[in-house]
């Protein structure tokens, strides 16, 4: 139950921040597949949404440090949570996670350097 749930706050906090770099990262990914149009500027509407976007991402990923490092974690004996390896497994996926999600939400502030 509780890699359910450390999981699930991973992914919400994927999502949200996947939310808060459409504006940006979306229309790069697009022009550089070629897919081009006046369409694809409609994706900055997106823009003012960012903040909660961010904020749901931080709380996500919050959830999810809680759960792995703060919470102990009650496991009958021969579950898979019980092995320490399993928790060693989690939080070494939980930190490569929040980079992938550090580079996310930082394309706004960095992608100007780039063109």
């Amino acid at each position: 139950m509780a890699s359910l749930n450390v999981k699930g706050s991973l992914v919400a906090g994927a999502l949200a921040a996947i939310g808060a770099s459409v504006c940006c990262v979306g229309p790069l990914v697009l022009l550089l597949m070629g897919i081009g149009g006046a369409w694809v500027g409609n994706l900055a509407a997106f823009e003012p949404l960012r903040p909660f976007f961010i904020a749901a991402t931080l709380l996500f990923v919050a959830l999810a440090f809680r759960r792995l490092y703060l919470v102990p974690q009650a496991c009958e004996p021969g579950t898979p949570c019980a092995d320490p390896r399993t928790l060693k497994r989690q939080r070494l996926v939980f930190w490569l996670v929040v980079v992938v999600l550090a580079a996310l939400l930082a394309v706004p502030w960095v992608a100007p350097l780039f063109y």
